[in-house]
């Protein structure tokens, strides 16, 4: 019956939903070993922060006590064990590494003030703690600390004082204040680096009409605080500038604005009714509103599974985390019960400015400095994710006395591409056809977001049916904007009559441990050249085509392609004892979807600090002292980087057969433009890359789809074969929108 064949084709789906492992054994081992990975439960991290606060000979107290002169907890998340132990578990089902904790502490409360990490566990009961250390051996800087909720209050503080004493100025120059305000407020916004030089931290404040997007409506005023010491009283203003000018000090700007001697400032009339920044739509729309658009459907419910961390669909399984310092990161990616990847993660996110403003200038953002893994706010169905996604919470102890539960934070579901995976029709030459074939590209996709103040990072992967993954970055959010002058349009665009969108490069930095067919690795690049040869069957003529040329990088040095240079099209890791079924050797290239270039010239200050920048791809042997391009201690410090990327080749290592890691920049240079008002649109600004197989196979493993449809002509009629049903079920969820928005204590 009808009703039969339906049920029997849910069951194929289902089977096809769950991947095809080479042995029951290997998938209940990736399993098992998935929770290696898991990120720490509420539990673990209150019994972390409970085992420290009972040491008293670290004298640590809450995070959210006033004081600066305090030692208390900055961080808490997973410490990811050793490769060789994580892989025990994963490739023998032998027992999982204790879990441990990476803990930041902040020791303000000593004579010479300093950070430490330290390594807690084991988990869930930590009876014990270990000095943490970094591959430079170099100390972490008090200065270099990431800034605090508590530091900001001073520094809000501050900002009142100030802006006390320029009070009068603000007003008739802007017909907003900051001191003593319930309407027509002003806001700030913060500059970093903090300084000039390792040990400095000296910040420019940008000040901003508090309005919807304040991003983009500064003012005209900036005022660089110097807050390095940890008593606030002794903060002090170094420099201010108003209208294009520069003071010495707040009272001899306000001298000078009350004696005439400056050139000053009258912004035009605020209208509320008239906000640039506002997400209201106006214009006129030609799109019918009283109908939805398209959305996606599951018409006999998800095809993919999820069980706690771990991830399987359509022959990939793979484990999930997001490292609260920088983000998503994903490990033990399979294809068919066949590791292609140990670790693909997100590093390092920068953001380089330029300007004519001191805050333009100086901007350099750094973002793991700003804790990029816990800007992931919730997602509203619908629009950052589709309705039929799962969602799940995540959890954080960053700047706080408790776990933070970010609710619907990540974000899992299959799609279609609206594109066929591939197809074919096989014209006849005489207005018909032989046949025609086709597979729809269905997609599963993971994705967080990170929303670092003014931009937001929307993260994803793709995992493809034809062993293909996708890493993609797509930017949004409000540009980063300081106050107009007519020197600015040689570092922008004016995009309102006292506004300068500022011209900037972003760089995305990820971690690639690809484990093609096992940890015996080699990397090779795949050139053409031409070549001129005599034409066999016509001798008195030549040839001229293109000959496959190859170059295998033996070491370290060779492997690290800078940027300006000449850059392979084919990228090839391979597994030099392995082969395919036709004597190829099992491999994945790395294809790149991006138009980055390096931010600043090599070795130049800030440059040091992200040296991993200099290279569109650097290829390393795999070191567990080597876990990160990147640290939270950059931003702040990037003259004497505690992670310096740059050390990883320096000593120019052997990378043949053996364990690799790729290290992929990828990004875009952003000028901005009027049509980034109010903000930022995807579309144009999304860059990435692509693990595509390359002779890992016999043959595209997506021949296994059973949504496949080939049709024949059958003399008047067609026969049209199919694998799943023919009709689709019901539509859309029917639950009404709902976003809250609040990450909680937990």
């Amino acid at each position: 019956s009808q009703k039969e064949m339906l049920s029997h084709y849910v069951l194929v789906l289902v089977a096809l939903s769950v991947t095809a492992y080479a042995s029951p054994a290997q998938r209940e081992w990736a399993r098992h070993g998935a929770s290696i990975f898991a990120d720490l439960t509420p539990r673990e991290i209150r019994a972390v922060r409970d085992f420290l606060m009972s040491c008293p000979e670290l004298s640590l107290s809450s995070a959210k006590s006033k004081t600066l002169k305090k030692n208390s907890i900055l961080l808490v998340e997973l410490h990811i064990p050793r490769k060789n132990e994580a892989l025990k578990a994963l490739d023998r089902g032998h027992a999982k590494p204790a879990r441990q904790a990476r803990v930041v502490v902040q020791f303000g409360d000593q004579s010479k003030p300093n950070i430490t990490e330290y390594l807690v566990g084991p988990l869930p009961y930590p009876t014990a703690y270990t000095l943490k250390t970094f591959k430079s051996k170099r100390a972490i800087k008090f200065e270099s600390r990431p800034i605090t909720s508590v530091e900001y209050e001073h520094i809000n503080a501050v900002l009142h004082k100030i802006t006390n004493k320029a009070h009068t100025l603000l007003l008739e120059s802007t017909g907003f204040s900051f001191y003593n305000c319930s309407n027509r407020c002003l806001t700030f916004s913060d500059i970093a680096p903090r300084g000039l030089d390792s040990g400095e931290r000296r910040t420019w404040i940008m000040l901003q009409k508090f309005v919807e997007g304040y991003f983009i409506h500064p003012i005209g005023f900036e005022v660089l605080i110097n807050h390095q010491s940890l008593d606030p009283s002794k903060w002090a203003v170094e420099k201010v500038w108003y209208n294009g000018q520069y003071f010495n000090s707040v009272e001899e700007l306000v001298d000078s604005y009350d004696k005439n001697r400056l050139e000053k400032l009258k912004l035009p009339e605020h209208d509320d009714e008239d906000l640039f920044s506002t997400y209201i739509p106006r214009g006129q729309s030609n799109t019918r509103s009283n109908i939805h658009g398209p959305k996606l459907v599951e018409p006999q419910g998800p095809r993919y599974h999820v069980d706690g961390n771990f991830v399987e669909y359509a022959g990939w399984s793979f484990a999930f985390r997001v490292r609260s310092s920088a983000g998503l990161q994903l490990f033990d990616l399979r294809f068919n019960g066949e590791r292609v990847a140990y670790e693909v993660s997100l590093q390092e996110a920068i953001a380089f400015y330029a300007g004519n403003t001191p805050a333009a200038m100086q901007t350099k953002y750094i973002d793991a400095g700003w804790a990029m893994g816990t800007s992931d706010y919730e997602l509203a169905p619908g629009i950052d994710c589709p309705e039929i996604a799962t969602f799940l919470d995540l959890y954080h102890f960053y700047d706080t006395d408790k776990p933070l539960r970010y609710k619907n934070a990540l974000c899992i579901f299959e799609m279609t591409t609206g594109m066929p995976l591939r197809r074919h029709f096989n014209s006849n030459f005489h207005g018909g056809y032989n046949f025609f074939g086709g597979l729809e590209n269905h997609v599963l996709v993971i994705r967080t977001t990170s929303t670092v103040y003014n931009y937001d990072y929307i993260w994803d992967f793709y995992f493809y049916q034809n062993g293909v993954v996708e890493a993609r970055v797509s930017a949004t959010g409000y540009i980063h904007a300081t106050f107009f002058t007519p020197e600015g349009l040689n570092y922008g665009t004016r995009v309102y009559s006292y506004v300068l969108g500022n011209m900037h490069t972003h760089l995305i930095n990820y971690k690639v441990d690809l484990d093609i067919g096992g940890r015996e690795n080699s990397f090779e690049s795949l050139h053409v050249k031409y070549e001129n040869i005599t034409n066999p069957w016509s001798p008195e003529h030549t040839i001229v085509q293109s000959r496959l040329h190859r170059t295998q990088h033996r070491t370290e040095r060779s492997a690290a392609f800078r940027f300006g240079k000449s850059f392979p099209r084919y990228l090839h890791f391979y597994n030099p004892n392995r082969s395919n079924k036709w004597g190829h050797k099992k491999g994945y290239r790395i294809q790149y979807n991006s138009h980055a270039h390096s931010v600043l010239p090599r070795g130049w200050r800030e440059e040091n600090g992200v040296s991993w920048s200099r290279y569109p791809l650097a290829v390393t042997r795999h070191k567990d002292s080597e876990l990160t391009s990147s640290s939270i201690y950059t931003q702040n410090d990037p003259w004497e980087p505690v992670v310096s990327f740059e050390d990883y080749i320096r000593n120019n290592e052997n990378i043949e057969n053996t364990d690799l890691v790729a290290w992929v920049t990828v990004g875009f240079l952003h000028i901005p433009h009027s049509e980034d008002i109010p903000n930022t649109a995807t579309p144009g600004n999304a860059v990435g890359f692509f693990l595509r197989p390359f002779n890992f196979f016999d043959e595209d493993p997506s021949l296994a789809s059973r949504n496949t449809i080939i049709v024949r002509p059958r003399g008047k009629s067609v026969a049209v074969q199919r694998w799943t049903p023919e009709v689709v079920g019901h539509c859309v969820s029917d639950k009404p929108f709902h976003y809250n928005g609040t990450y909680l204590s937990d």
